[in-house]
């Protein structure tokens, strides 16, 4: 479709009264043009200060409650904004703050708030000062774990929690921003995490303790802020509890059962919507519907079979049907949706029924209206939030008012499902003929890892617990500067390279100063680690403005997998020639593994994500043929998001880690015994998938562990994993920087649990982020952190 259509649409869909209630779950806090992360960066650089981050989300949030009411919304929601992470915002709600951050009770300081997100550096960082511990005034503290949102790419600060944990209501967020969209005229559904879901993604240190236990002393918190809420005239509260997407034990049913009863009770003026996404309720479908709840909303993108069976759903209960697709960016056919819930409606009667996305919006950018350079074919078959909302709009009108209300959106909907399915541009013969001739002996190595590491011993000579890097050194503004002054070809080809090139070797020549073992290029000439190789592969598209939110002000704009893929040409091979010629060290070649691309990307919806990754892994296969052909001896391919693609119901998990390592494997086997393959991957539960990443088969693999005190590497031990393990030393997500006492204490631990010749000394993951000034320092004394090991092994 136009843009001009585009328009015509918006205009006459934001227009239109529906009498079926459309609802928001929640939209995208991060402003269409990135206004909150430059609000927040400038804060925490002392640019500014905190009454100017206070006024910039007090600004973020009116604007998106006007435009969804603009668009038609008829249920708007209200504490779906967070200056980081909506876990952590309900962590501070109910005073679950660590004793290491100084809280003494009362509203919850936004310096506090940050240090748990961030941590906090304290008064010096010099390296080698000689503290034996991180925690004091001079040292700063470490921010909370973070890990994945479900299955999703958005992180979430982990909740720690006690066994003796007290909580009380330290922070009135929820109950202030209901009020400030009152006083501008919005009547919101606030949005509280569940209670339950909340205990079940915390974590402690207290051996055998069941957070659910803290259920009783949780709840009084949620009850007063449900009280107040109703006092102050919300009707609705939407009260999220994902939980219920997961394989859910009898304790954890009954935690629900008694916390909706509690609250049903304490609260009974006020009509809560349970909101489950990101799968379908399974197991746990009779736990859900005998929950004494006024709505539930279930996600029918994810698990569409769920509208089959509404026999025994309850009466006079509000069913939110999730049928616009929260999650990934393509274009809705609206006609068929219609036709698959107009009985539903018909069933239960419009007054019980209302239409919503299947999740927060939270996981797509925000206005395809700002994507004019976009390709217009590719750009006709997508949807940002904004347009979903005005379809969900058009399909509220429809089943209001009749199809004939919005025929000509409908109309314009089934030209662009017709067109995309009939693109030439999305298959490719050629592609598919090379996926129909894989075999089993590409997807091996010629030799098992007992032999191979014997020659790659020999070859590399490197010291016991070897240094390096994960990849990238820091992006600073003024590389960003240079690459945004190219993009717009005021930097010519030639000086750009050049530029680059300069670059490249500081960072190579730095390197041998402080000592490390194994050497990276920094990667200054690539703006993503998926961008980079998805603007060199056919079947990519990119935006301009499709920002996502992954964490706190560190946003993505995903590539759209839009078509078959093939490596028209070698991607990497020239800069990791230019950067070895720099130095006698070994230099890794980095690449990003086909399941991190397919994850971290917009996928395609009209073929098997199996399918898609297997022929990333043939594109990805070639470049690592023609790395070792130019004399690359060790070769990262980065899987970062091989675990967040993990399926969330367990009898699901088999399927998808079969196709993930097979892809892995399909890039990477097919070098010589003496090429060294490591692999990466970001915060992750390795227990479950232990015997996957055994089976990747990688030489090395480094994984972040700094947060979780090495516990992450139980599993490693336990499984008695025999490859290479470079343990995280150094968060990187966090500009705190640590001491060498922390490294050489973090890798003690590590030595508890392997052998001494399995041990690599690196960074928790790439160092893009991050600032030299703070970078220099942790470096320099992660290389003192690994010489100290050597003299006491």
């Amino acid at each position: 479709m136009s843009s001009k259509a585009a328009s015509s649409t918006a205009a006459s869909t934001s227009t239109i009264s529906t009498s079926l209630p459309v609802a928001s779950l929640g939209t995208p806090r991060i402003g269409p043009r990135r206004e909150l992360k430059f609000a927040l960066e400038s804060f925490w650089s002392g640019a500014s200060d905190e009454k100017a981050l206070i006024e910039a989300g007090v600004g973020l949030r009116a604007a998106n409650w006007a435009r969804q009411k603009k668009l038609g919304v008829s249920v708007i929601p209200s504490n779906d904004f967070s200056f980081y992470d909506q876990v952590l915002d309900t962590a501070a709600m109910v005073g679950a703050i660590p004793e290491i951050y100084g809280w003494n009770g009362g509203p919850v300081p936004l310096a506090t708030y940050f240090a748990m997100a961030r941590g906090a550096q304290g008064k010096t960082h010099e390296a080698g000062c000689g503290h034996a511990h991180g925690h004091d005034a001079a040292h700063g503290v470490p921010a909370l774990e973070m890990t994945k949102w479900f299955d999703t790419n958005y992180h979430y600060m982990v909740p720690e929690l006690t066994r003796e944990q007290k909580f009380v209501l330290a922070s009135r967020k929820p109950i202030e921003e209901y009020e400030e969209a009152k006083a501008l005229g919005y009547q919101t559904r606030p949005v509280l995490l569940g209670p339950v879901t909340f205990l079940k993604l915390a974590k402690s240190k207290d051996a055998g303790f069941n957070s659910l236990s803290l259920l009783d002393r949780l709840l009084p918190v949620y009850i007063e802020v449900l009280r107040e809420l109703a006092s102050r005239g919300a009707g609705w509260v939407q009260i999220d509890e994902p939980c219920l997407v997961l394989d859910l034990d009898i304790v954890a049913q009954q935690a629900l059962q008694h916390a909706y009863v509690e609250i049903a009770s304490a609260v009974p003026q006020l009509k809560i919507m349970l909101a489950t996404y990101f799968g379908g309720l399974g197991g746990n479908r009779d736990t859900a519907l005998a929950l004494p709840v006024a709505g539930l909303h279930l996600d029918l993108v994810r698990a569409p079979e769920q509208i089959e069976d509404l026999a025994d759903f309850p009466d006079e209960r509000v069913l939110s049907l999730g049928i616009i697709d929260g999650r990934n960016i393509w274009r809705a056919d609206l006609s068929r949706i219609l036709d698959s819930i107009e009985p539903v409606v018909a069933k239960l009667g419009k007054h019980r029924v209302q239409i919503a996305p299947s999740c927060s919006l939270l996981h797509v950018p925000i206005d395809l209206a700002l994507e004019t350079g976009l390709d217009p074919e590719i750009r006709s078959w997508l949807a940002f939030s904004v347009q979903k909302l005005e379809e969900l709009t058009t399909l509220g009108t429809a089943l209001g008012s009749g199809r004939a209300a919005v025929e000509a959106s409908l109309k314009n909907s089934d030209q662009a499902a017709a067109a995309r399915k009939a693109s030439p541009r999305i298959h490719d013969a050629k592609v598919a003929a090379r996926v129909a001739g894989i075999d089993g002996a590409m997807r091996r190595r010629a030799s098992a890892f007992a032999e191979r590491s014997t020659v790659q011993r020999k070859r590399f000579n490197l010291p016991a617990f070897p240094t390096t890097t994960i990849g990238s050194f820091p992006q600073t503004a003024e590389v960003r500067k240079a690459r945004a002054a190219h993009g717009k070809g005021t930097l010519t080809d030639e000086v750009y390279k050049i530029y680059l090139q300069d670059q490249t070797a500081r960072a190579v020549q730095w390197q041998e100063t402080i000592g490390l073992d194994v050497l990276v290029h920094g990667e200054f000439e690539r703006n993503d680690m998926v961008q980079y190789f998805g603007e060199q592969l056919s079947g990519f598209a990119f935006t301009t403005h499709g920002w996502v939110q992954s964490y706190g002000s560190r946003y993505v704009r995903p590539p759209v997998l839009f078509g078959d893929v093939s490596r028209p040409k070698p991607m990497t091979v020239e800069w990791w020639q230019y950067a070895q010629s720099l130095t006698k060290r070994p230099m890794k070649a980095m690449l990003t593994g086909p399941v991190t691309i397919l994850n971290w990307s917009f996928v395609r919806d009209d073929i098997a994500r199996s399918e898609a990754c297997r022929q990333i892994a043939l594109a990805i296969r070639d470049e690592v043929a023609d790395l070792e052909a130019a004399g690359a001896g060790m070769i990262q391919i980065d899987e970062a998001a091989l675990r967040e693609g993990l399926p969330l119901r367990k009898s699901d998990w088999k399927a998808y880690l079969d196709w993930a390592v097979d892809a892995f494997r399909l890039c990477s086997s097919g070098v010589r015994d003496e090429t060294q393959i490591h692999t990466h991957m970001c915060y992750s539960e390795f227990n479950d998938i232990i015997g996957a990443i055994g089976a990747m088969d990688a030489d090395v693999i480094s994984i972040e562990t700094s947060r979780s005190k090495m516990e992450l590497l139980d599993a490693f031990r336990d499984y008695r994993y025999p490859n290479e393990i470079g343990p995280g030393v150094y968060d990187i997500h966090s500009p705190r920087v640590p001491q060498i006492t922390e490294m050489t204490g973090l890798l003690r631990l590590a030595r508890e649990r392997l052998a001494d010749t399995q041990i690599w000394v690196n960074p928790d993951c790439g160092l893009k982020t991050r600032k030299w000034e703070e970078v220099q320092p942790a470096l320099v004394n992660m290389v003192a952190a690994a010489r100290e090991l050597r003299e006491s092994a």
